[in-house]
């Protein structure tokens, strides 16, 4: 078994809830991102991807004031990091998303892409 915890990243990039979708499309550019979790203070609010990114631009004129609040999947779905990567792929798919925050005791502890849990699989075999 492959937990999470083992193919996690743990510095997950935030941003405040005031924060607009262009500040997130930087941090995510920047950074090579597909995702930044919208927090306040350490409570996860929603996260924020790249598809969440086009659907803003395409329906916002300026991104620099649409807030990521507006544009934000709320309250996401979250792992355990003992969970196994075989449960989190399954779950990732048959939901449709492709990024998962890792959360125990309410604290964020990181980030897992399809691409981790996948890759993980990959070289169990």
């Amino acid at each position: 078994m492959v937990a999470l915890a083992d193919v996690m990243t743990p510095d997950v990039v935030t941003l405040s809830s005031e924060a607009s979708v262009g500040d997130a499309a930087k941090v995510m550019v920047r950074g090579g991102f597909g995702s930044v979790v919208i927090v306040q203070g350490r409570m996860l609010l929603g996260i924020l991807t790249e598809r969440d990114v086009l659907r803003a631009a395409a329906a916002e004129d300026d991104l620099r004031a649409a807030p990521v609040e507006r544009w934000m999947t709320p309250e996401p779905d979250t792992a355990l990091p003992d969970l196994d990567t075989e449960e989190a792929v399954s779950l990732m798919l048959s939901r449709g998303f492709r990024h998962l925050p890792v959360v125990l005791d309410g604290e964020l502890l990181g980030m897992v892409s399809l691409r981790d849990v996948l890759s993980a699989r990959i070289a169990r075999r």
